[in-house]
């Protein structure tokens, strides 16, 4: 494979990933409206992000929206239920398209996070 049809291919990935990638700003806000429920935290995956609260994974952002891992009492303190996959090929999850109100996505993220496990300690190598 000649150097510029390497070049070209990574060139197309990257216009690829910045289309559908999420927005940092848009990122940060989700964060802070998070950000009663907890210590919150997110980290990129795969050009996308996941958000953590108190060392708990409760949701994505993907391509400028927010998607809250399902629970019972999200289910419950959500105004509308909306089932979505984040990505293609992924389960769904809560789709959140009132992210302006910061009161009530602490709450549900708090309430949600009471559900959700810790995640499993990394083995040392």
């Amino acid at each position: 494979m000649r150097k510029s049809q390497k070049n070209n291919g990574r060139l197309q990935h990257e216009a690829i990933s910045k289309i559908m990638a999420s927005n940092s700003d848009f990122v940060q806000y989700i964060a802070d409206q998070c950000a009663g429920a907890g210590e919150i935290v997110t980290r990129k995956m795969f050009g996308d992000y996941g958000i953590y609260c108190d060392g708990k994974i409760f949701g994505l952002i993907c391509d400028d929206c927010f998607y809250l891992k399902p629970t019972e009492a999200g289910r419950r303190i959500l105004r509308t239920v909306d089932m979505r996959p984040p990505y293609e090929g992924a389960k769904d999850y809560f789709y959140i398209a009132d992210v302006d109100d910061r009161d009530y996505l602490s709450e549900l993220v708090c309430e949600t996070c009471k559900e959700l496990l810790l995640p499993k300690p990394k083995k040392k190598k």
